[in-house]
């Protein structure tokens, strides 16, 4: 059944048959007191900020029976999927695969890595395990989504301006429609985040469209 998205720089007609709802990154290591994000310096309440949101437009998406994507960045136990470059940045005590407060930092299997207990994956949701921001680099997320024949994506998670940004950067050139739910995303820094949203929608939706989580629970409940 086809749906109207309230959305800049244009409302988004859609087919819930062929959309996917992809959370982006909502880990614990970014979002909870205490994890590896909180130990930067950054206030991870402006992420968290993000969570009822999504959990809202999860419940949507899950009783409109669409596709429901979940990603998560981290990387093997043995580094071996871990560029060099990406292992060399930022301080000794803090780098990828250093002990963390939730575990190693960033490495699959620890419990910083899980995502948040209130965006809990259900059996049957696909979770993408992802090396790098993007969600579609040296991940099956190309093929899961080609194998239910989605065409619109609805996107949230964080952070907006690195793994959300690149993420729909990469299904641009795929050529998928993205609508970003301003709400359901989030950033350590706000301005980044509002730049990050103004790109998208920016010269007619140059990457896609920004909405928001009431505009889309709307959309989805919608029946045309």
């Amino acid at each position: 059944m086809s749906s109207l998205l309230r959305a800049e720089p244009a409302p988004l007609p859609f087919d819930a048959a062929t959309t996917a709802l992809v959370i982006i990154d909502m880990q614990r290591d970014f979002l909870e007191p205490g994890g590896f994000g909180e130990t930067l310096g950054n206030d991870v309440g402006l992420l968290a900020a993000a969570v009822p949101p999504c959990r809202a437009l999860l419940a949507a998406a899950r009783e409109a029976g669409i596709l429901v994507v979940h990603t998560r960045e981290g990387h093997k136990p043995d580094l071996s999927d871990a560029p060099k470059a990406k292992l060399e940045r930022g301080e000794p005590t803090a780098r990828i695969g250093a002990p963390g407060p939730m575990g190693r930092i960033l490495i699959r299997g620890e419990p910083g890595h899980d995502i948040v207990p209130a965006l809990a994956p259900l059996p049957g949701e696909p979770v993408i395990d992802k090396p790098g921001k993007g969600a579609f680099y040296a991940t099956e997320l190309a093929a899961v989504l080609e194998a239910r024949d989605i065409a619109t994506l609805l996107v949230c998670g964080v952070t907006t301006e690195v793994c959300v940004h690149t993420t729909v950067r990469e299904a641009n050139d795929r050529g998928y429609r993205c609508a970003v739910i301003a709400d359901a995303c989030g950033s350590y820094i706000p301005a980044f985040h509002e730049a990050g949203l103004a790109m998208i929608k920016a010269q007619g939706g140059i990457f896609g469209w920004v909405s928001d989580s009431a505009a889309a629970i709307a959309a989805l409940a919608a029946k045309s």
